[in-house]
Protein backbone atom coordinates (compact mmCIF):
# COMPACT_ATOMS: atom_id res chain seq x y z
CA UNK A 1 0.00 0.00 0.00
CA UNK A 2 1.51 2.99 -0.92
CA UNK A 3 0.23 6.75 -0.77
CA UNK A 4 1.19 9.47 -3.23
CA UNK A 5 1.23 12.87 -4.58
CA UNK A 6 3.14 14.14 -7.45
CA UNK A 7 6.22 11.05 -6.76
CA UNK A 8 7.03 10.57 -10.03
CA UNK A 9 10.37 10.38 -9.22
CA UNK A 10 9.74 7.62 -6.39
CA UNK A 11 6.96 5.79 -7.43
CA UNK A 12 8.76 3.42 -9.82
CA UNK A 13 11.68 2.89 -6.87
CA UNK A 14 8.96 1.60 -4.30
CA UNK A 15 6.81 -0.27 -6.78
CA UNK A 16 9.56 -2.44 -7.79
CA UNK A 17 10.80 -3.38 -4.16
CA UNK A 18 7.35 -4.42 -3.31
CA UNK A 19 6.91 -6.80 -5.87
CA UNK A 20 6.88 -9.94 -3.44
CA UNK A 21 3.07 -8.27 -2.12
CA UNK A 22 0.26 -10.28 -3.66
CA UNK A 23 -1.11 -6.88 -4.72
CA UNK A 24 0.34 -3.23 -4.98
CA UNK A 25 -2.21 -0.38 -4.20
CA UNK A 26 -1.73 3.32 -4.50
CA UNK A 27 -3.68 5.83 -3.49
CA UNK A 28 -3.19 9.14 -5.18
CA UNK A 29 -3.95 12.31 -3.93
CA UNK A 30 -4.61 13.99 -7.37
CA UNK A 31 -1.26 14.13 -8.59
CA UNK A 32 -0.52 16.62 -11.67
CA UNK A 33 2.48 14.77 -12.50
CA UNK A 34 3.06 11.07 -14.25
CA UNK A 35 2.92 9.39 -10.91
CA UNK A 36 -0.51 7.44 -11.51
CA UNK A 37 0.16 6.54 -14.83
CA UNK A 38 3.78 5.46 -14.03
CA UNK A 39 2.52 3.29 -11.29
CA UNK A 40 -0.57 2.04 -14.01
CA UNK A 41 2.63 0.94 -16.19
CA UNK A 42 4.12 -0.83 -13.37
CA UNK A 43 0.82 -3.12 -12.30
CA UNK A 44 0.06 -1.69 -9.08
CA UNK A 45 -4.10 -0.78 -8.75
CA UNK A 46 -4.25 2.78 -8.26
CA UNK A 47 -7.34 4.62 -6.59
CA UNK A 48 -7.57 8.52 -6.20
CA UNK A 49 -8.33 10.16 -3.30
CA UNK A 50 -8.31 13.58 -2.33
CA UNK A 51 -5.99 13.85 0.75
CA UNK A 52 -7.63 16.55 2.73
CA UNK A 53 -4.66 17.15 5.04
CA UNK A 54 -5.40 14.01 7.36
CA UNK A 55 -3.01 10.82 6.66
CA UNK A 56 -4.70 8.67 8.94
CA UNK A 57 -7.96 8.52 7.40
CA UNK A 58 -6.77 8.56 4.27
CA UNK A 59 -4.32 4.68 5.25
CA UNK A 60 -8.15 3.86 7.00
CA UNK A 61 -9.52 4.29 3.49
CA UNK A 62 -6.59 2.52 1.79
CA UNK A 63 -6.80 -0.73 3.85
CA UNK A 64 -10.57 -1.40 3.20
CA UNK A 65 -9.15 -1.61 -0.80
CA UNK A 66 -6.58 -4.21 0.27
CA UNK A 67 -7.93 -8.00 -0.15
CA UNK A 68 -4.95 -9.82 1.39
CA UNK A 69 -4.63 -11.15 5.36
CA UNK A 70 -1.46 -8.73 5.43
CA UNK A 71 -1.03 -5.13 4.59
CA UNK A 72 2.20 -3.36 4.34
CA UNK A 73 2.90 0.78 4.05
CA UNK A 74 5.51 2.30 2.72
CA UNK A 75 5.84 5.78 0.91
CA UNK A 76 6.50 7.27 -2.13
CA UNK A 77 9.98 7.78 -1.22
CA UNK A 78 10.39 4.69 0.60
CA UNK A 79 12.25 1.39 -0.46
CA UNK A 80 11.50 -2.37 0.84
CA UNK A 81 14.87 -3.52 0.95
CA UNK A 82 15.87 -7.50 0.50
CA UNK A 83 16.53 -8.30 3.96
CA UNK A 84 13.45 -6.68 4.71
CA UNK A 85 11.23 -8.32 2.12
CA UNK A 86 12.65 -11.45 3.02
CA UNK A 87 11.73 -10.84 7.06
CA UNK A 88 7.85 -9.87 5.76
CA UNK A 89 7.69 -13.31 3.49
CA UNK A 90 8.83 -15.54 6.60
CA UNK A 91 6.35 -13.59 9.45
CA UNK A 92 3.28 -13.48 7.26
CA UNK A 93 3.41 -17.02 6.44
CA UNK A 94 1.11 -19.50 7.27
CA UNK A 95 3.85 -22.06 8.34
CA UNK A 96 5.32 -18.70 11.06
CA UNK A 97 1.63 -18.61 12.44
CA UNK A 98 1.34 -22.19 12.90
CA UNK A 99 4.49 -22.25 14.74
CA UNK A 100 3.14 -19.80 16.97
CA UNK A 101 0.03 -21.32 17.87
CA UNK A 102 1.81 -24.30 18.10
CA UNK A 103 4.15 -22.75 20.66
CA UNK A 104 0.85 -21.43 22.69
CA UNK A 105 2.09 -18.06 21.68
CA UNK A 106 -0.68 -15.15 21.76
CA UNK A 107 -0.31 -14.13 17.97
CA UNK A 108 0.89 -10.72 16.72
CA UNK A 109 -0.72 -8.49 14.58
CA UNK A 110 1.15 -5.86 13.94
CA UNK A 111 5.03 -5.42 13.36
CA UNK A 112 6.84 -1.77 13.81
CA UNK A 113 10.42 -1.49 11.51
CA UNK A 114 13.06 1.27 11.60
CA UNK A 115 14.14 3.51 8.70
CA UNK A 116 17.65 4.68 6.96
CA UNK A 117 17.39 7.94 5.63
CA UNK A 118 19.58 8.95 2.57
CA UNK A 119 20.10 12.10 2.25
CA UNK A 120 21.85 13.90 -0.58
CA UNK A 121 23.75 10.61 -1.19
CA UNK A 122 24.30 9.35 2.12
CA UNK A 123 22.70 7.96 4.93
CA UNK A 124 22.02 9.47 8.08
CA UNK A 125 23.09 7.78 10.91
CA UNK A 126 22.69 10.02 13.75
CA UNK A 127 20.07 12.27 15.05
CA UNK A 128 16.53 11.79 15.82
CA UNK A 129 15.71 9.98 12.66
CA UNK A 130 17.78 7.07 13.35
CA UNK A 131 15.62 6.52 17.12
CA UNK A 132 11.86 6.38 15.04
CA UNK A 133 10.15 3.53 14.18
CA UNK A 134 7.02 2.91 12.79
CA UNK A 135 4.15 0.66 12.82
CA UNK A 136 4.46 -0.74 8.97
CA UNK A 137 3.02 -3.98 8.48
CA UNK A 138 -0.30 -5.19 9.65
CA UNK A 139 -3.11 -7.33 9.98
CA UNK A 140 -6.41 -6.05 8.25
CA UNK A 141 -8.91 -4.82 10.81
CA UNK A 142 -6.22 -5.08 13.38
CA UNK A 143 -6.61 -1.10 14.74
CA UNK A 144 -6.62 1.22 12.79
CA UNK A 145 -4.60 4.89 11.97
CA UNK A 146 -4.52 8.23 14.26
CA UNK A 147 -3.47 11.24 13.77
CA UNK A 148 -4.03 14.17 10.96
CA UNK A 149 -0.27 14.22 10.43
CA UNK A 150 2.52 12.15 11.98
CA UNK A 151 -0.19 9.25 12.26
CA UNK A 152 0.09 6.20 13.73
CA UNK A 153 -1.56 2.78 14.13
CA UNK A 154 -3.28 1.83 17.02
CA UNK A 155 -3.84 -1.37 18.27
CA UNK A 156 -5.06 -3.23 21.65
CA UNK A 157 -3.73 -6.74 20.32
CA UNK A 158 0.24 -7.98 20.37
CA UNK A 159 2.45 -6.31 18.23
CA UNK A 160 6.34 -6.89 17.77
CA UNK A 161 9.53 -5.13 15.92
CA UNK A 162 11.34 -6.55 12.45
CA UNK A 163 15.18 -6.61 12.52
CA UNK A 164 15.57 -5.05 9.27
CA UNK A 165 14.57 -1.23 7.90
CA UNK A 166 12.74 0.87 4.89
CA UNK A 167 15.28 3.20 3.29
CA UNK A 168 14.13 6.33 2.65
CA UNK A 169 15.14 8.85 0.19
CA UNK A 170 13.34 12.29 1.55
CA UNK A 171 13.63 16.04 0.61
CA UNK A 172 16.53 15.33 -1.97
CA UNK A 173 16.86 19.28 -2.43
CA UNK A 174 16.60 21.99 -0.31
CA UNK A 175 13.37 23.71 -2.31
CA UNK A 176 11.69 19.91 -1.65
CA UNK A 177 12.89 20.25 2.27
CA UNK A 178 11.24 23.49 2.85
CA UNK A 179 7.84 22.63 0.67
CA UNK A 180 7.43 19.84 2.66
CA UNK A 181 8.19 21.35 6.23
CA UNK A 182 6.03 24.33 5.50
CA UNK A 183 3.12 21.99 4.32
CA UNK A 184 3.47 19.31 7.13
CA UNK A 185 3.93 21.72 9.84
CA UNK A 186 0.25 23.65 9.09
CA UNK A 187 -1.18 20.29 9.27
CA UNK A 188 0.07 19.49 12.47
CA UNK A 189 -0.60 23.25 14.05
CA UNK A 190 -4.04 22.53 12.27
CA UNK A 191 -4.24 19.35 14.12
CA UNK A 192 -2.71 20.58 17.90
CA UNK A 193 -5.28 23.05 17.64
CA UNK A 194 -7.90 20.97 17.56
CA UNK A 195 -6.49 18.70 20.44
CA UNK A 196 -7.01 22.26 22.44
CA UNK A 197 -2.82 22.75 22.50
CA UNK A 198 -1.33 25.90 22.95
CA UNK A 199 1.87 28.05 22.10
CA UNK A 200 3.83 30.73 23.27
CA UNK A 201 6.74 33.17 22.61
CA UNK A 202 8.85 31.12 24.94
CA UNK A 203 7.62 28.06 23.41
CA UNK A 204 8.42 29.38 19.97
CA UNK A 205 11.86 30.49 20.58
CA UNK A 206 13.42 28.08 23.05
CA UNK A 207 11.69 24.29 21.75
CA UNK A 208 13.09 24.39 18.01
CA UNK A 209 16.74 25.90 19.85
CA UNK A 210 16.95 22.56 22.11
CA UNK A 211 15.70 20.14 19.93
CA UNK A 212 18.29 21.21 17.49
CA UNK A 213 21.04 21.52 20.41
CA UNK A 214 19.65 17.99 20.99
CA UNK A 215 19.89 16.34 17.73
CA UNK A 216 23.48 18.21 16.47
CA UNK A 217 25.09 17.75 19.53
CA UNK A 218 23.65 15.19 21.69
CA UNK A 219 22.31 12.93 19.25
CA UNK A 220 25.82 13.25 17.30
CA UNK A 221 24.29 14.46 13.80
CA UNK A 222 27.36 16.62 13.66
CA UNK A 223 29.12 13.11 12.49
CA UNK A 224 27.08 13.43 9.18
CA UNK A 225 28.85 16.63 8.02
CA UNK A 226 27.27 19.11 6.37
CA UNK A 227 23.94 17.08 5.36
CA UNK A 228 23.53 16.39 9.07
CA UNK A 229 23.70 20.22 9.65
CA UNK A 230 20.77 20.35 7.60
CA UNK A 231 18.57 17.81 8.70
CA UNK A 232 18.79 18.94 12.19
CA UNK A 233 18.03 22.47 11.49
CA UNK A 234 15.37 21.76 8.95
CA UNK A 235 13.75 19.30 11.72
CA UNK A 236 14.25 22.37 14.12
CA UNK A 237 12.41 24.88 11.78
CA UNK A 238 9.49 22.40 11.51
CA UNK A 239 8.97 22.73 15.36
CA UNK A 240 9.20 26.47 15.06
CA UNK A 241 7.02 26.60 12.16
CA UNK A 242 3.89 24.69 13.95
CA UNK A 243 4.29 26.81 17.34
CA UNK A 244 4.15 29.63 15.51
CA UNK A 245 1.68 28.94 12.78
CA UNK A 246 -0.33 27.27 16.32
CA UNK A 247 0.28 30.45 17.90
CA UNK A 248 -0.95 32.59 15.13
CA UNK A 249 -4.04 29.89 14.96
CA UNK A 250 -5.32 31.11 18.48
CA UNK A 251 -5.14 34.55 18.62
CA UNK A 252 -7.16 34.47 15.17
CA UNK A 253 -9.47 32.41 16.80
Amino acid sequence: MILSKNEEKNIERAIKSSTFCDEIIVIDDYSTDKTASIAKELGAIVFQRKLENDFATQRNCAMEKTKGEWVLFIDADEEVTAELRCEIITITSKSFAKRQKDQSQKLVVAYQMGRRDIFWGREVRHGEVRQMRFIRLMKKESGTWKGAVHEQFHTHLKTSSLKNFLLHYPHQSIDEFLSEVNRYSSIRADELYVLGKTSSIISIIFYPFGKFIVNFFFRLGFLDGPSGFVYAFMMSFHSFLVRAKLFLIQHKK
